[in-house]
């Protein structure tokens, strides 16, 4: 018996020593990922934007329809479920998001797409669940004619103040959601605080308050002060003031080149400094602003304005 048992402790070493030595002899591989995941980060206004999602190709295969079929729920990318956050509130076509984190999937479809907006981020496309939906709403895809997306992805375009796209691209697909946002209610109280504060104001902040007026069809008499304010030091950034003043009284339809000269005048430079707005001789064209140094004659800017 006691034969037996050493025979029975020797096999049970032996497959511990020869399992040890298979295991040792197997060293991790790094594999690259056949769709990576991304982390695009982006700031729209005053909101931070970011969405992880990972990246499948195309690799010689049918996408939509194929691959990705018509009328399902998809992760909208590959692997777990793409993920979107916002640090404001935003609007989504039209649909309220507050700030927060999201799953994003769609459900494609040949003529038109459900974006979803879920609150379920820890779920995945194999439990998802319509009853976390915050947002469901249509979007019609545009179709690619002369060119093709090889890898999944989503960008951002056409980035304003309070606006963007949110592209979903892929093959020949362009699936544009828009994104709006809140800005005005936030900067205009900061603007106005500013200006009512006694401290000095560099003609920059005044350029810009007037810019943002300008951009948000707020008041401009206001943004007319403001630029003359930072004109009277004969800044160095002169010429960018008077080319916003001359845009403001465009949008005013004070287009006449004696009454956008008068309102030049009034930052105290009568024509002997080296700024002048003038207007071509030909019927019907627009406003030029024209920088003129006469120390530097060689040196002329000039700028439209419609």
């Amino acid at each position: 018996m006691n034969t037996h048992f050493g025979c029975l402790s020797l096999l049970l070493a032996s497959t511990l020593v020869v399992t040890t030595e298979l295991y040792a002899q197997a060293p991790k591989v790094d594999f690259p990922a056949a769709s990576p995941t991304c982390t695009l980060k982006q700031h729209v206004g005053l909101t931070d934007i970011e969405i992880v999602y990972s990246r499948p190709s195309m690799k010689h295969r049918t996408i939509y329809g194929g691959l990705v079929p018509f009328n399902a729920v998809w992760r909208t990318g590959a692997n777990a479920s793409t993920k979107i956050s916002f640090s404001t509130p935003v609007k989504l076509n039209g649909n309220d998001i507050p700030a927060g984190k999201y799953a994003l999937y769609t459900i494609p479809g040949e003529d038109e797409w459900t974006i979803i907006i879920s609150r379920d981020t820890a779920g995945s496309i194999f439990n998802y669940s319509p009853t976390n939906d915050l947002v469901r709403f249509k979007v019609a895809p545009v179709q690619l004619k002369d060119t093709s997306i090889e890898t999944f992805t989503i960008e951002f375009n056409h980035i304003q103040d309070e606006s963007a796209n949110i592209n979903l691209a892929w093959e020949k697909t362009v699936v544009p959601i828009k994104l709006e946002l809140d800005v005005v209610s936030k900067v205009l109280p900061q603007i106005q605080a500013a200006m009512a504060s006694p401290e000095k104001k560099e003609p920059g902040f005044y350029y810009q308050s007037a810019m943002f007026y300008f951009n948000h069809d707020l008041d401009l008499k206001k943004a007319l002060d403001w630029l003359d304010a930072g004109l009277a030091s004969k800044p160095r950034i002169a010429y960018e003031l008077l080319n916003l003043k001359a845009r403001i009284l465009a949008k005013q339809g004070d287009k006449e080149g004696d009454c956008c000269r008068k309102g030049i005048d009034r930052t105290g430079d009568q024509g002997g400094g080296p700024f002048q707005l003038v207007r071509a001789n030909e019927p019907g064209s627009h406003l030029q602003l024209a920088l003129m140094a006469p120390a530097v004659s060689a040196r002329t800017k000039t700028s439209t304005f419609g």
